[in-house]
């Protein structure tokens, strides 16, 4: 059973204390705050060492976004480095989005990487062997291949509303509710590669890193590749080294030849376009779950939340926003619910501001790391602006709430999207 993201983090906070754990690209300040929020604040001196990949960079002009696939205008919004879908595009796709339809999010830009010569070092004081292990596309497809459907979503999916919605500040990318797709992925199951590597009992953590650019912040910092360790137990579970996407060889976009699949958690834990994986017999720090991917704000401790591992509870109606609909006629609206909790077992939907709700048709199973998709038919008799508002319920017992509690980075938001239609 894994354990709770939160023991984790105090153990392996305990760990760092006793000068049994690796810091690199983070700043001293950044784990006092973890300290501070574990409750394990001490006076003893620690001595962390400063890479120079994560040593400050000269300002650099912002790059375009580096995309690969084309981007037409009625799938997609452009936001920065990113490709947001627009989720009306998504009705009578499917239930697995189409590759040329799924989201984009790069921290950086899309590198065009050859498979023929690309490899994976496996490599760590976790393992039997002192030598890095390289496993090349051919032999991780010698291995069993296993195949799973899930979602992607970036853990910032949602953002916008914290504004438009709460009429509160939030940082990042204002994704409305298309930073996410479900896809079925083929591969190797990262437990056999592992094992094949030489993983001991020593191991603690598992930390992915990308092939893509090193990022540069707006203020100059260059926090080097993008990483972000698993625990063991998480690592071992269900995660995959996928290198097809619907059936297909995996796009330069979506992580070509190989990216990391984590079902269920937050997107920047599925690290594309794979290059080395240190399995580590201390815990590991990236300022991508310290600075990064963790709830701050008045709600949570100093140090902000525990890392974020699984994604919230969603709706989405596949509609245009304030979309122009005729009175007097008969509408189906359709859309689509997911959590990483569990399936979505139940929808509701209210075409007057929340004063009324109603079952939504179901055309899935609740599946783990899944999508339903759904409908209900509506027809409105008398022109003017109708709210219209989707929740959901998953297999935990969780409900979609009102709203969602402020974090500063704008990550995990939950509420119910109230989504206007102007009827004529």
């Amino acid at each position: 059973m894994p354990r709770p993201e939160s023991s984790y983090d105090r153990r392996r906070l305990r760990q760092w204390l006793a000068g049994d754990a690796r810091a690199d690209g983070v700043a001293r300040r950044d784990l006092l705050k973890l300290l501070a929020a574990a409750g394990l604040t001490t006076a003893a001196p620690v001595a962390l060492g400063t890479p120079a990949a994560a040593a400050a960079a000269a300002a650099t002009t912002v790059a375009a976004p580096g995309i690969v696939k084309p981007l037409p205008d009625d799938w997609f919004t452009i936001r920065g480095t990113n490709a947001e879908t627009k989720f009306p595009s998504l009705a009578g796709t499917g239930y697995h989005t189409p590759i040329d339809h799924f989201f984009v999010r790069n921290h950086t830009s899309t590198p065009v990487l050859d498979a023929r010569t690309w490899k994976l070092t496996v490599w760590g004081d976790g393992l039997a062997r002192e030598e890095p292990v390289e496993f090349g596309l051919d032999d991780l497809k010698r291995f069993p291949a296993t195949t799973r459907t899930a979602f992607v979503e970036c853990a910032g999916n949602g953002r916008s509303f914290f504004t438009t919605q709460q009429g509160q500040s939030v940082t990042g990318t204002a994704w409305t509710l298309g930073a996410i797709g479900t896809a079925r992925w083929k591969g190797v199951r990262l437990a056999e590669v592992l094992r094949a590597a030489g993983l001991t009992r020593r191991a603690v953590d598992v930390m992915p890193r990308g092939l893509d650019a090193e990022y540069v912040t707006a203020d100059g910092a260059n926090l080097g590749h993008v990483r972000r360790p698993l625990p063991l137990s998480k690592a071992l579970d269900d995660v995959l080294l996928a290198y097809e996407m619907n059936g297909e060889e995996l796009p330069p976009d979506h992580g070509h030849p190989v990216r990391l699949l984590v079902p269920s958690w937050v997107g920047i834990s599925s690290i594309k376009w794979l290059g080395d994986i240190e399995v580590a017999a201390q815990p590991l720090y990236s300022p991508w779950n310290t600075d990064f991917y963790r709830l701050f704000g008045d709600a949570y401790p100093e140090g902000g939340s525990a890392s974020l591992t699984h994604q919230t509870l969603k709706s989405a109606f596949e509609l245009a926003w304030n979309a122009s609909l005729p009175a007097g006629a008969d509408h189906r609206l359709t859309g689509r619910s997911w959590s990483g909790a569990g399936g979505v077992g139940g929808v509701e939907v209210s075409t007057d501001g929340g004063t009324t709700w109603r079952r939504a048709r179901l055309y899935d199973a609740p599946r783990r790391a899944g999508w339903v998709r759904w409908s209900t038919d509506w027809r409105p008799t008398t022109p003017g602006t109708y709210t219209l508002l989707a929740r959901a319920t998953d297999t935990t017992g969780r409900r979609q709430p009102e709203t969602t509690v402020l974090n500063t980075q704008g990550y995990l938001f939950d509420a119910v999207v109230r989504h206007p239609v102007q009827v004529f």
